[in-house]
């Protein structure tokens, strides 16, 4: 992990494509509460039970003045075939380019599985403030009842 990627801390304001060819970064989200939840790979069973328990608790969210937005390398074309798929609410980006978002976090980084290294996604959740800071980091999130905890954290916020 980097040594800005903690509470207290800003987020890096890196650009990230969204499914309609957009771009979204965190400055966007100026005075409001933020969760950024970078995952490794649509249409895998945890990545899509993660997406779909934040989409049930949108409303939740929505009424506690929080934004979501989730995050993978997927492309954008790989995010709309997943929202469409299993008719996500929530907001997805792409952070495919080289030193985006993810890798200033320092969680794109080396994985093991099978004996085989390769690079992968450090499941992680941020939940930033209306100022733009870090209020808390979840590092390699446990799927089940992720999304009720952080919604409580930001509620609390």
């Amino acid at each position: 992990m980097t040594d800005f990627a903690g509470p207290g801390d800003a987020l890096p304001d890196i650009a990230m494509e969204t499914p309609d060819g957009g771009t979204v970064k965190p400055s966007d989200y100026a005075g409001k509460k933020l969760v950024l939840f970078f995952y490794p790979k649509d249409n895998t069973p945890g990545c899509t039970t993660e997406a779909k328990d934040f989409t049930a608790l949108k409303g939740e969210f929505d009424a506690a003045g929080v934004e979501l937005l989730g995050v993978s390398k997927d492309s954008a074309k790989k995010h709309q075939n997943f929202i469409a798929k299993h008719d996500l609410k929530t907001p997805l980006a792409t952070d495919a380019e080289e030193n985006g978002l993810s890798d200033a976090l320092g969680i794109w980084t080396e994985k093991k599985m099978y004996g085989k290294t390769f690079m992968g996604m450090v499941r992680t959740t941020y939940l930033v403030d209306a100022d733009g800071k870090i209020a808390q980091v979840w590092n390699k999130v446990k799927v089940k009842g992720h999304a009720e905890e952080v919604l409580a954290a930001a509620r609390a916020l």
